[in-house]
């Protein structure tokens, strides 16, 4: 009963931050985006080109796109998409035409700015913001994943990814073209160059942990140096050196950011010589970190 109680609140923290999200992706969108025929790719970047030539709202198009896309989905490619992109589709356009209604009966203009560059930055960190919460609740909007996602059934040797750029792309040249300006497709790259950068920062944030193969003449004396000073559990690897021939440990150690220097300084005062390799690893789950979701 605890366990589901739980699972529950977990999911129901997961539906907030959703919501959070979506709510960023539209306050983005409507103050800075759309209003300067800046798309930076997916639906809602199509959606606000086909405002710029046919004036319908970005909300409608956003839903009549995705929702075929999402039938599709889950036709397609299974039941996976789930209520979660269902949700995250309509809150988005409900937040889209919220803010729209506000502005038409409060009588005030909330368009940020005019000025491209600044429509273009401040616009991808507020989108950036608002897909990288989405994506931490394990949600998505639909849009150009999902279209991908659909297309590599199809075209198996393009990966999902490189369907997504072109999606995206095709959308961002398309903004130049609605609007007769080049600018306006250079732009609308910046503001997709932000948003990506911005999401991977929501999504992998500063927590980072580094993880470090050692390989040694001295793996014990390390090892139980390690666990002693650093309370840290090392991993020996079966490793053969192929110059040498000859048989070799490689110990595998993950600690803090705090503990990086304390470790380096606790193998090479061991062996000088040792040979490590240090690589960056954004979500460690287990004992010392953080528990398993």
């Amino acid at each position: 009963m605890e366990n589901k109680r739980i699972f529950s609140m977990k999911e129901l923290m997961n539906y907030v931050i959703l919501t959070l999200g979506t709510f960023f992706l539209a306050v983005g969108l409507f103050l800075f985006l759309e209003p300067n025929t800046i798309a930076p790719g997916g639906v809602t970047g199509l959606a606000i080109v086909i405002k710029k030539v046919t004036g319908i709202e970005v909300y409608v198009t956003n839903l009549v796109i995705n929702i075929p896309l999402f039938i599709a989905g889950v036709f397609i490619l299974g039941r996976r998409f789930g209520l979660k992109t269902a949700y995250g589709t309509g809150a988005l356009s409900f937040f889209l035409w919220l803010i729209q209604w506000f502005q038409e009966t409060g009588g005030v203009n909330l368009v940020a700015t005019d000025d491209l560059l600044l429509a273009s930055i401040f616009g991808g960190v507020l989108t950036g913001i608002g897909i990288g919460l989405v994506f931490r609740s394990g949600g998505t909007t639909g849009g150009t994943d999902l279209g991908g996602a659909i297309l590599n059934h199809f075209f198996p040797q393009l990966s999902i990814a490189k369907l997504m750029m072109v999606l995206d792309m095709f959308v961002i040249a398309a903004a130049g073209i609605v609007d007769r300006k080049i600018e306006t497709s250079l732009y609308s790259m910046i503001a997709l160059y932000v948003l990506v950068k911005v999401a991977d920062f929501i999504v992998e944030g500063l927590d980072y942990s580094k993880a470090f193969y050692i390989v040694s003449d001295h793996p014990e004396k390390i090892s139980d140096a390690i666990m002693d000073g650093l309370e840290r559990g090392v991993t020996a690897l079966q490793g053969k050196g192929m110059y040498t021939g000859k048989d070799k440990q490689v110990l595998l150690c993950v600690v803090n950011r705090a503990q990086v220097t304390k470790l380096k300084r606790i193998v090479l005062e061991i062996d000088p010589s040792a040979f490590l390799m240090v690589s960056t690893t954004h979500e460690v789950l287990g004992e010392g970190f953080r528990e398993n979701e």
